[in-house]
């Protein structure tokens, strides 16, 4: 471990000793100094953009370009990160806040942080086994882990690898009831506790960057993008020992699927309210709505017995142009008006963005891109990497802003920036 490396992971290293016994460095296995390194690499990302820097290196171009993009022009894209700053924090003082108390409970159950890892599809094509070690990096820290449909690893191979923790399994409707219900049951036998419903993906947003990359899963081999997988030997090696595919859809043959491809073969467009009614129906426990940006919704939503509504645009990547999803918050918690949950999921990057959420009706904020950084930089290693950022950011500004404990954030510690809104 070099003296960079020494600083990075906060490890003491004694002097090198001259004798000609000292096994030379060469010595070391492979497999090891790649970990140090990958670990001194980590702890020199400070904020999440670091993390982002370090997937943009490490994943192709195309594969990046599936985690970063938006739909169209990604107005909505960018006005999910944006819309933060429309709002400044006001800080109290003469507060002790000696000792601060981070944890919260998310729809019953206890979690150490106002945060939760997002449902994000093929997570085991970022990384290998990416889906297990998301969940173990949630376990470990503490906070609850949402397996997406579209997962990699399949709700059983997810469950037996990483078998602590809080697990939410999400779902899509489909158009063949049947598997729709073979997923529930599958997912209530491996003890996933949550069901969250998405209910924003009648049909996929026309995401550009993928149609421009000619983006599928597995990548179809092009010679325009040779040397860039060729520059890329760590992601390509992972591929390479990983059965890829949608997990929960074996039936689905296999080759090169785009997933607007397989959204279309098994997403079913006409859902409606009647059918959200029979899901939280046949759920036997806490149920969550996601993609929600309208008050009138999350109302309807209240009213079927939904415990948790998710305020969502899924990330800009449907369609544009809609409201952030920070900026649709307030008119929604209002609406639900404390009779469920609200958990905000969109452009979350700061722990003062979740600070700003909990100001303004959010119960706990849900983590996608900044998850899948840090999963494509480093693994599970890399998710907590990420939670601990969250971690520190939120820590260090609850005691700046005089809120010792989550719920002693209010609604006056935020302030609208003027000319903004």
């Amino acid at each position: 471990m070099d003296a960079d490396e020494a600083r990075g992971t906060g490890r003491a290293v004694a002097p090198r000793p001259s004798s000609a016994l000292t096994p030379p460095a060469q010595a070391l296995p492979a497999q090891g100094v790649a970990s140090t390194r990958l670990a001194a690499r980590l702890q020199r990302a400070h904020a999440v953009a670091d993390l982002r820097g370090l997937a943009a290196r490490r994943l192709p171009k195309a594969v990046f370009d599936f985690i970063d993009g938006g739909a169209e022009d990604e107005r909505t894209l960018r006005d999910n990160v944006e819309a933060f700053d429309a709002w400044m924090l006001m800080p109290r003082v003469g507060v002790d806040v000696g000792t601060r108390d981070l944890s919260c409970a998310i729809l019953g159950a206890r979690s150490s942080l106002p945060v939760m890892m997002a449902p994000t599809g093929l997570a085991g094509f970022f990384w290998p086994d990416g889906e297990v070690a998301g969940a173990r990096a949630a376990a470990r820290a503490g906070i609850p882990y949402c397996l997406s449909t579209n997962s990699v690893g399949s709700i059983e191979h997810v469950a037996k690898g990483a078998p602590d923790g809080e697990r939410w399994f999400q779902l899509y409707f489909l158009r063949d009831r049947d598997w729709m219900q073979a997923l529930l049951r599958r997912a209530a036998a491996a003890r996933y506790r949550v069901l969250c419903l998405t209910v924003d993906l009648a049909v996929q947003g026309r995401r550009e960057r993928d149609l421009r990359n000619a983006f599928t899963m597995p990548l179809r081999p092009r010679l325009s993008t040779a040397f860039d997988l060729a520059r890329r030997p760590g992601w390509l090696a992972g591929v390479a020992r990983s059965r890829l595919g949608f997990g929960n859809f074996e039936v689905a043959g296999p080759g090169f699927t785009s997933v607007a491809q397989h959204v279309a073969s098994l997403f079913d467009p006409s859902a409606n309210w009647d059918d959200i009614a029979r899901i939280r129906e046949s759920w036997r426990g806490p149920m969550a709505l996601k993609g929600l940006l309208h008050p009138a919704d999350a109302e309807r939503a209240v009213a079927l017995g939904i415990e948790a509504v998710i305020v969502s645009n899924h990330g800009g990547r449907q369609l544009d142009d809609v409201p952030a999803a920070i900026e649709a918050l307030p008119d929604v918690a209002a609406a639900v008006a404390g009779r469920a949950e609200v958990i905000l999921d969109g452009g979350v990057r700061r722990g003062t963005d979740v600070i700003k959420a909990l100001a303004l009706g959010a119960t706990a904020c849900s983590l996608g891109r900044p998850f899948l950084w840090g999963l494509a930089a480093g693994g599970t290693e890399g998710v907590a990497r990420t939670i601990e950022i969250f971690r520190s950011e939120l820590d260090n500004a609850m005691t700046l802003l005089g809120t010792p404990a989550l719920k002693d954030i209010a609604r006056d510690h935020v302030r609208a920036r003027r000319g903004r809104w």
